[in-house]
Formats: structure tokens, sequence, C-alpha cells
């Protein structure tokens, strides 16, 4: 089987799945945006998910997804969702369409800072973790009052909050206590819709607990090139 082949049935089974899932949650399909994680496959892949229609596509390293988004055309959207380095913000703005994973103002302010002109829009990712920020992310006590600092920051944008299920809990658990911090949020920041949540192992569960963005990888892509 070549490549195209390969992603292309992969990519219409995690549809098929989605489709499934958001039928069974009540949910508009069109409320829902696959977001395929490409971080550490070669451009010739991306090329493929372009030409089969997919223009959403996710990153984690900025030395990476800048060279890429060089040699791609423009109206693909980049989610950078990696762990945030303050000296890499100034490069991910200039390429970056989302930023998922801001936890913290400083990060905030950067981006800010680079994008004046034209806003950058950003979730907020909050720790479901024990211990509490071990693994990134905010402790969602103090959600509220990091998003109200940010709100007065010019050129960003909180499009809404980003969680990764904990290792060792179970999705169904998790997610749900997302989406009810997800649901609180909401009062107080109505312009934070999006929730990004859920990827290959358990997408399923986040589109039933109000996932919009579903950050999938290895089940369209296949196992990833260690070498990077």
């Amino acid at each position: 089987m070549n490549r195209k082949i390969e992603i292309r049935n992969n990519l219409e089974n995690v549809k098929e799945r989605i489709a499934v899932a958001a039928q069974k949650a009540q949910r508009d399909l069109a409320d829902i945006t696959l977001v395929v994680v490409t971080k550490t496959f070669e451009v010739g892949d991306l090329e493929i998910l372009y030409a089969l229609g997919e223009r959403e596509f996710g990153e984690n390293r900025d030395q990476e997804a800048s060279k890429k988004a060089e040699q791609l055309p423009e109206d693909i959207n980049w989610h950078f969702q990696g762990q945030i380095q303050s000296n890499k913000l100034k490069s991910i703005c200039k390429w970056a369409d989302f930023i998922h994973s801001v936890d913290q103002f400083k990060y905030a302010k950067i981006i800010s800072d680079q994008c004046q002109i034209k806003p950058m829009s950003i979730f907020l990712q909050v720790s479901l973790d024990s211990p509490v920020e071990s693994r990134g992310g905010i402790d969602p006590i103090k959600l509220e009052n990091l998003a109200s600092e940010i709100s007065e920051l010019p050129g960003v944008s909180i499009a809404g909050l980003m969680a990764v299920a904990p290792l060792g809990i179970e999705a169904d658990q998790a997610f749900k206590r997302v989406q009810m911090i997800h649901s609180n949020f909401k009062h107080k920041f109505p312009q934070a819709k999006l929730l990004s949540a859920g990827m290959s192992g358990d997408f399923e569960t986040a589109l039933l607990y109000g996932a919009t963005h579903l950050r999938i990888g290895s089940s369209i892509l296949g196992n990833r090139y260690l070498s990077e």
C-alpha cells in the first residue's frame, strides 16, 4: 500500500469515527475541527493531507514547523500545541495561526508584543494532573485570574481552553471535568467558545464532552519517526 492510500484510508476512518461520535453526542459536525498532528512527519505527508482537503495542521517544534510553513500553501491554519519556550515565541508568532498551550501571563505578553497588527488566537491550557501543573497547564483555580490579565493585552484573543487527559485516569472522568471547567469559564469569558481536547486514543470521548478541536496524529499518519 502506498503512502497516499494509507493516509487517505486512515483519514476516512477517523472522520467516520468523528461523525459517529458527533451523532451520538447530538452535535453538529460543523462545530468540530480536526487538527491533524503532523509533528515529526515529512512535508510529503502534509502535501498528501493538503491534497485530501485538510487545512488544519498541528506542530510542537518551532524549528520544524517554521520550515514546513514556508514550503506549503498559505491557506493552511497552523496550530502550535507544544510546550512553550519564551525564546521561541517570536518565531512561532510568524507562522502559527493558533497557540494551544498558553499557561502563563509572560507568554501571552510576548505574543501580544509580536501580534499587534494581526491578533493571535490562543487556548489557555488547563492542568488536570495530580500534582497540579506537573506537566504544564494552569491550575483551574488560577484560570480566571490569568484570563482576566490576558484579556487586557492587545493582539491576543482567548479562543478557548485546552487540556490533555492525565495518564492513569479514565478519559471519561478527565473530559467530564474539562467540560465543567469550560462551561463555568464561558460565563465570564463568553468569547472563549472553543475546547481543544482529545487525541488519537481518546478523541471520541473528548467529543462527547464538548471538544471542538480534536488533535489527532497517529491514527491518521501512523507511528512517528523516532529520529526527530
